[in-house]
């Protein structure tokens, strides 16, 4: 099923494209988790690290969004090493964070008066819990 989807691409007249990010590498095994990450997406032909530039480019018919959220899964910090590709991450990443507000933290440990919902504190505790100890 994966190698159709490779053929569907290849039919389009799409070409390979390097992907390069700039990723905060700490120590040479950073170097070979990266590549690791890499490995399992479809479509890409090269991976080249260069520790001492903190840069790893990647090469083949892949989404380069697809690319740095697997890089950013084991990097936080990772970000295009354009920085005009960044704005375009940045503004989806505040869209994303308005769109899912957070609730305060007072209303949501003490219900008001009336209300039929349990406080957060008990529900995050009977998750933790399994149902025999509920029980005692």
């Amino acid at each position: 099923m994966a190698d159709m989807q490779i053929v569907a691409a290849a039919c389009m007249n799409v070409e390979a494209q390097y992907v390069e990010m700039m990723v905060p590498l700490y120590s040479y095994g950073c170097e070979r988790k990266m590549k690791k990450a890499l490995a399992h997406l479809k479509g890409i032909y090269s991976v080249n690290v260069d520790f001492h530039q903190q840069k790893v480019t990647v090469w083949g018919i892949c989404n380069k969004y697809d690319v740095l959220s697997t890089i950013r899964s084991k990097r936080k910090g990772t970000r295009f090493w354009n920085p005009e590709d960044n704005i375009n991450v940045e503004l989806e990443e505040e869209d994303e964070a308005q769109a899912a507000p957070i609730p305060s933290s007072s209303s949501s440990l003490c219900p008001k008066k009336g209300s039929s919902l349990p406080p957060l504190a008990l529900i995050k505790l009977s998750r933790s819990l399994s149902w025999k100890a509920l029980k005692k």
